[in-house]
């Protein structure tokens, strides 16, 4: 069965439809196994299979019998295609602010009073700190950090050359963590 794996693999790397055909009875069964332990839905497994099988069509010029049989080299296509989806979902998940699927309720996403408090008292001391840097400086890494200005823009905004741009706010950045540090 190998072999035949490894054949139809060639042959569906020169875009024959036929092997398509062919493979898709020897792999689906055990690929929807694999699919349905990885990702613990049926239906969503059924996806993925038709997914896994239009990526075995688009890259079947890749696999290399010398690095391994046909049915390991759709396995791994199989597992990697897998594990995407359960990145993909955990990814989803992690950006749902307010219930999960089952139910429970997650804990409100916005900080605390105190939070609140030392994050204001930390801006304090950030103004404080660029209050202490000259102004051109102070305006020139506002607008890098705030605006995303490149070093090139800057320089042209403030009359200056490039590597004095650079100077600048180089020098700039290390009297802010210094002023921040004390």
């Amino acid at each position: 069965m190998q072999d035949d794996i490894a054949a139809l693999l060639v042959r569906l790397a020169r875009q024959d439809r036929d092997a398509l055909r062919a493979l898709y009875p020897l792999c689906a069964p055990k690929l929807t196994g694999l699919l349905i332990r990885m990702l613990g839905d049926r239906a969503e497994a059924e996806d993925a299979l038709q997914d896994v099988f239009v990526k075995l069509w688009q890259r079947a010029a890749t696999f290399d019998s010398d690095k391994g049989s046909g049915m390991s080299w759709i396995c791994a296509i199989a597992r990697n295609h897998a594990l995407d989806r359960l990145r993909a979902r955990k990814a989803r998940r992690s950006h749902q602010t307010d219930e999960l699927d089952d139910g429970i309720q997650i804990a409100d996403a916005r900080p605390s009073a105190e939070a609140t408090v030392m994050l204001r008292a930390q801006m304090q001391d950030v103004l404080r700190c660029f209050e202490e840097l000259p102004t051109d400086r102070a305006q020139a890494v506002q607008a890098a950090y705030l605006q995303g200005l490149s070093y090139q823009e800057l320089a042209e905004r403030h009359s200056v050359p490039l590597n004095t741009m650079r100077t600048w706010l180089r020098r700039a950045l290390i009297s802010l963590r210094e002023c921040l540090d004390r």
